[in-house]
């Protein structure tokens, strides 16, 4: 049985990390850098985006016998899921303007 679960607010910030440039492949290291998730958070969600069709991946061959590495970008279904999240919050509310003490009195 497969849940349908609302993403959460890592998962989301995932997606949008790889929305700002959707066709390219982003490594897991770089996406835990720049959302500041730790690997055992990150990588999980990338699993779980990739499970729900929202991310596809790839392997990558490792430079000098290094070991392959995972990429990962956004499928047409993850920038569609994207592009319907609501605005941030931070985007959604307007600058407020500050009362000084001798305002409010």
């Amino acid at each position: 049985m497969r849940r349908n679960r609302p993403l959460s607010a890592q998962a989301i910030s995932v997606l949008r990390a790889l929305a700002a440039e959707p066709s390219r492949w982003r490594y897991g290291y770089d996406l835990a850098t720049e959302v500041h998730l730790k690997s055992g958070s990150l990588y999980p969600i990338l699993v779980r985006l990739a499970d729900r069709g929202l991310l596809e991946a790839t392997w990558e061959p490792g430079p000098d016998g290094r070991p392959p590495r995972h990429l990962y970008r956004l499928t047409g279904a993850g920038r569609e899921h994207v592009a319907a999240l609501p605005a941030t919050r931070a985007a959604r509310s307007a600058p407020r303007r500050q009362l000084r003490l001798s305002e409010g009195s």
